[in-house]
């Protein structure tokens, strides 16, 4: 279907939790379910950035029903906390993983891991497990799944990296990130796979933003103006403002047509209307044994058990 970004569909009465929802696009993305009218959930380690970005989000969006939790992702004890608060809502139609730092391969996360895979996809394993039976209430009660969406990278597209030890992480940061992000995709579709298989009315879905500057990203206050500096990005003349690359999120959150396994990004593959874009098949469909061995390593190092049926 044409997809208008803009014009998105009537989300009165729906909740979306956005992890990352301080900054960046996980901010735009928040504003953008806002403006249909959905209550949104904010969700950051800093409570200052919070209360910053409840603020724009209402300068924005008025009438905006937003609430905020504070969530570290690089805490397994923060991230079970923030679950439980998430898993007391009376419904919750979907949830955006886009948080998480891209730099840092040399830090470690609280709990002792690298940094990059703690806050990426086992911190990602163990939010989900924390709030799979509110969605799957929510689903079932709507009659339509809540949604799952999982933020990845172009970059995975470029280099093929193991995940088959996630405590082995690249020395050069920007490999590093992508090692995280395509065990993000592993676990995603992963999950898919089990969804259907347990018949529980929640979908799991990938997106990807292409490339988003910020020096092309609407000021506001708080979250995207002169107190806020960044670094120059090279890749500033091919990018698209952050807002445009929270639109694959915002659709596959939303998109009465999307389904679970679904794969999103800008249309040209680094900006653009969101499209349904091409899958890797060494994470979309890798062989059994390398997905259930990613599962079974993320549900250890977590230390959280996801009951799920195995897929085949």
């Amino acid at each position: 279907m044409t997809w208008d970004p803009v014009h998105l569909p009537d989300l009165r009465g729906r909740s979306y939790a956005v992890t990352g929802g301080n900054a960046g696009i996980g901010y735009f993305a928040a504003e953008q379910l806002a403006s249909a009218g959905a209550s949104v959930i904010l969700m950051s380690r800093s409570k200052d950035r919070l209360v910053a970005a409840e603020a724009a989000l209402r300068g924005q969006v008025p009438d905006a029903d937003v609430s905020s939790v504070v969530l570290d992702l690089a805490s397994l004890a923060s991230v079970r906390g923030a679950a439980a608060a998430l898993s007391a809502l009376p419904a919750l139609d979907g949830i955006f993983l886009n948080g998480g730092p891209m730099l840092g391969a040399r830090a470690r996360t609280q709990d002792g891991f690298p940094l990059l895979a703690g806050t990426h996809p086992i911190a990602n394993f163990a939010l989900v497990a924390g709030v799979l039976d509110r969605l799957a209430d929510t689903g079932t009660r709507r009659q339509r799944p809540s949604r799952i969406v999982h933020a990845s990278t172009s970059f995975v597209h470029r280099w093929n990296l193991p995940v088959d030890d996630l405590l082995q992480q690249p020395k050069l940061g920007l490999r590093a990130y992508t090692q995280a992000k395509t065990a993000t995709e592993m676990f995603a579709f992963e999950l898919d796979r089990r969804l259907r298989a347990a018949r529980l009315p929640v979908a799991s879905i990938v997106t990807h933003p292409g490339v988003a500057a910020d020096a092309k990203t609407p000021e506001r206050p708080g979250v995207r103006d002169a107190t806020r500096p960044y670094q120059r990005n090279p890749f500033t003349p091919w990018a698209q403002g952050k807002d445009a690359g929270a639109w694959p999120a915002v659709r596959a959150l939303t998109d009465p047509d999307a389904v679970g396994g679904d794969y999103f990004g800008p249309a040209n593959g680094a900006r653009g209307l969101p499209v349904k874009a091409e899958k890797l098949s060494r994470t979309a469909l890798p062989e059994p044994a390398i997905a259930h061995a990613l599962w079974a390593q993320l549900s250890q190092l977590s230390g959280v058990d996801l009951h799920l049926p195995t897929s085949s």
